[in-house]
């Protein structure tokens, strides 16, 4: 019998359906008049901002994805750059491989995304730029899992074998799930794949038609909050070198002055947020129409902070794309040195303020 889901909680996933087109994602450009207050914002700089004269854009297109985006709800980035007369525009995409798709076609300019769609996305030949990453701590990875009904027989990974497993390729999903199965023994082989949006497989989960799950927040919230889900695995402790904001190249080269500005107040804003949980959860649970203590749980498992693009983190997401070829799923090797800039271009848009670990 398929469980039944209650129509209130319907509404609250149903936002996060988006129209999929042929080859690409329509996205939803959204000013959305959102006013921080408080602490929220983060705090404008006294200094006047230089060589803004060099910045050979009046508009920044941003791609977010559905999950949400701080920086989006809080406006950091329209307040310091609309002085300097640069617009921010916004696009929506159901996960990173969407996003990624997007900016090879050249509709957005900067997007963050996990550590494997820019793999997939240079192994088809976009051009992108590793811009900066995102930073690990201990609690990376509790809000992204492998997932079962609640009555289910499967009990871990190992029983999975055999079994339909729903997940998003070419997302952060792909790369946990096969470390996963790597950790028990089985192949990509042994399970029956179906590659599905997040935003779209919820729903299926939660009528019980769907085995086995890879999932992330704030869907896997909104499963443990309705009771319709079990937990086999969490991504925490996977060696992984994490997410990036990814850029299209030829602006990233283009707008240095404009990239340093812009990873400046994403670090900003993301520190505030991860020094004030309980009034970040406040911020965003709004945007996502989810309740606040769904939304503070999200945030609980949220790592935030920007880490500088550094030898030793591209030689970890080296790894991670000789892992997908070694497995057959690239057609080809992927150099990612082919997608960095120079040293002294990342001199050049990394603020001294960004971790380098």
């Amino acid at each position: 019998m398929l469980a039944i889901v209650k129509p209130q909680y319907l509404k609250i996933f149903s936002r996060f359906k988006v129209l999929l087109v042929p080859g690409l994602l329509a996205f939803i450009t959204l000013l959305t008049s959102v006013s921080c207050t408080g602490e929220a914002q983060s705090p404008a700089s006294n200094a006047s901002d230089t060589k803004t004269s060099q910045i050979k854009t009046k508009v920044l297109h941003m791609g977010y994805q559905q999950a949400g985006d701080l920086v989006r709800v809080t406006k950091v980035l329209e307040k310091r750059l609309e002085p300097l007369g640069i617009k921010v525009e916004w696009a929506q995409f159901a996960q990173g491989p969407q996003l990624m798709e997007a900016m090879n076609v050249g509709k957005i300019d900067l997007g963050s995304v996990g550590e494997t769609p820019p793999i997939f996305a240079q192994a088809a030949g976009a051009q992108i730029v590793y811009v900066v990453g995102s930073r690990r701590t201990e609690i990376t990875g509790k809000g992204s899992a492998i997932a079962v009904q609640p009555n289910s027989p499967i009990k871990s990974v190992k029983d999975i074998k055999g079994q339909k497993v729903v997940f998003q390729k070419a997302s952060a999903s792909h790369y946990f799930l096969l470390r996963a199965l790597e950790d028990v023994g089985l192949k990509y082989s042994d399970i029956q794949v179906v590659s599905m949006p997040t935003v779209e497989s919820t729903a299926v989960f939660l009528q019980g038609k769907i085995p086995v799950w890879v999932t992330n927040d704030p869907y896997l919230a909104l499963a443990e909050k309705l009771g319709k889900v079990r937990v086999i695995k969490t991504a925490q402790g996977l060696n992984s070198p994490g997410g990036y904001y990814i850029g299209a190249k030829q602006f990233t080269i283009d707008n240095p002055e404009l990239l340093r500005i812009v990873i400046e107040e994403i670090d900003k804003i993301q520190r505030w947020a991860e020094a004030h949980p309980q009034e970040t959860a406040k911020l965003i649970a709004p945007h996502q129409k989810l309740p606040l203590d769904m939304m503070e749980a999200v945030i609980r498992r949220r790592s935030y902070g920007l880490r500088a693009i550094s030898p030793d983190l591209m030689k970890d997401q080296q790894q991670v794309a000789d892992y997908f070829y070694k497995n057959g799923l690239i057609p080809k090797p992927v150099n990612v040195q082919e997608a960095l800039l120079t040293s002294e271009q990342y001199a050049a848009i990394t603020p001294p303020t960004i971790s380098q670990k």
